[in-house]
């Protein structure tokens, strides 16, 4: 997308919505894509913030990812974003990639750390079907001597754990499951989203939150263009949440958040105390260690965080 098309975009927008002053509005970026002439017209539209997909310091390891880029070019990207302004960078991190190690991921982490931006998220691959991973991997055969194995699991619990103890040396604090910021520079979509906020996707295939429905937009370009042209809704797979979908996503996405959830806040939003619907499943695991009561809040023990995708099930009505 060009300069001009994206200053467009955002003069459109905010003929249409009231857009604060202090806004933050974050650009996602391909390393090795990024130009003077890019960065310049993206400050002018009123983008503040770029979250640029590095995913690992190692070219080895970018390569088995399919990555278009290399290390040298995110820096490339990276430090030509400081010099035009930039002061608010998110970069994005995997682990457990094929053939990668423990100390290949602390590289990584120490690495990115030591270039300051304002906020590191760190997340596991995820082997998901229909993808080359998949074909390579899912099925729990590989051929080593083709393609490098996964870590193990002791490999892969090493490289979580080090990730928050690596960057808390560098100043991050964690706030998030998977997501890292300096004081201050918390990304505002995401707690929003962790917080349900109501959210509106604009364009091919963007999802929305509103009305606690949520939707998607058409997926098909052409489809898209000629729906507009006739009038025609562009939402698909329009989900109406129920009471309790929206309970067990309160519990569920708020508790990723570090603070946790607030029962007064549970009950202002459903008219039931979070004991009536919950009580039994808070003791239960809280017993377990897996979560720690103090007052209002509810939150997640370090043994909950790590086996977070289990205390969520307890969740489900």
């Amino acid at each position: 997308m060009s300069c001009e098309q994206m200053g467009e975009i955002f003069k459109m927008l905010r003929q249409v919505f009231t857009i604060d002053r202090d806004a933050e509005i974050t650009i996602e970026a391909n390393p090795g894509t990024v130009t003077e002439e890019k960065l310049e017209g993206w400050k002018q539209a009123g983008i503040n913030r770029i979250s640029f997909g590095l995913q690992s310091v190692n070219n080895e390891e970018l390569k088995m990812l399919g990555r278009i880029h290399t290390y040298e070019e995110f820096r490339e990207s990276y430090d030509m974003a400081r010099q035009a302004g930039f002061d608010n960078i998110n970069i994005d991190l995997i682990s457990a990639i094929p053939g990668q190690t423990v100390k290949s991921w602390e590289h990584t982490l120490r690495t990115v750390a030591e270039l300051h931006p304002e906020h590191i998220s760190a997340y596991s691959l995820i082997i998901e079907e229909g993808t080359r991973f998949y074909q390579w991997y899912g099925k729990g055969q590989t051929d080593q001597e083709k393609y490098p194995p996964l870590p193990d699991e002791d490999a892969e619990r090493q490289m979580y754990e080090r990730t928050e103890g690596i960057l808390e040396e560098y100043g991050f604090h964690r706030y998030e499951i998977s997501n890292y910021a300096r004081e201050g520079k918390e990304c505002r979509h995401n707690l929003g989203y962790w917080s349900r906020v109501e959210y509106l996707g604009i364009g091919l295939g963007a999802s929305s939150f509103i009305s606690n429905t949520r939707y998607h937009l058409c997926t098909d370009m052409i489809s898209y263009i000629e729906r507009i042209g006739s009038g025609e809704d562009l939402r698909e797979e329009i989900e109406v949440l129920t009471k309790e979908d929206a309970m067990e996503e309160f519990m569920f996405l708020g508790l990723r958040r570090m603070q946790g959830i607030s029962g007064t806040q549970f009950e202002n939003c459903f008219g039931n105390t979070i004991e009536e619907i919950y009580g039994d499943v808070i003791e239960k695991l809280e017993q377990e260690k897996m979560l720690e009561v103090k007052e209002d809040k509810i939150r997640l023990t370090k043994r909950g965080i790590d086996v977070s995708n289990y205390v969520f099930c307890e969740f489900l009505l």
